[in-house]
């Protein structure tokens, strides 16, 4: 018998089809240049303006502002009487459960405070009124339904 000879390995066939480039070394990939558009002001659009400024925005900032005694925000319970926006500025006409409420001055100052956070606010003026007198009816429904009233 005769020994034939070791067979000789193969390079590995190409993985690029035939007439493409060679592939490169590894490194990053080459990034395609970018779309030209115009800059972006980022801060800019993150400002509102001051017509953005809405009175349903301002409620859902006074929905975080509670009665400590109830538990309740003071939307739910029907203290906010009015909400008016100018521009940049926002009036609030509000009540308190009864005149004497001991919580009265934290309430109001908690109020004023969480409308001056909203984005674009500059002024905020809250107006203690008495005018309808408050009574348990003011507060929505579903609180009340949850409350057994």
């Amino acid at each position: 018998m005769v020994d034939s000879p070791a067979p000789t390995p193969r390079p590995a066939a190409p993985s690029a089809a035939p007439g493409a480039p060679a592939a490169s070394a590894p490194g990053p990939a080459p990034v395609a240049p970018a779309a030209a558009t115009a800059p972006v002001d980022a801060d800019a659009a993150a400002i509102p303006t001051e017509e953005s400024i809405t009175p349903d925005q301002v409620r859902m900032a006074l929905r975080r502002v509670k009665d400590p005694e109830l538990n309740l925000n003071i939307i739910d319970l029907g203290l906010v009487y009015d909400i008016r926006v100018d521009g940049s500025a926002v009036t609030i006409d509000m009540s308190l459960t009864s005149p004497g409420c001991p919580s009265g001055p934290e309430i109001m100052e908690d109020a004023e405070r969480q409308v001056r956070a909203v984005p674009g606010v500059t002024a905020a003026t809250m107006n203690l009124v008495w005018t309808p007198f408050w009574s348990p009816d003011r507060i929505e429904p579903r609180v009340r339904a949850y409350l057994g009233m």
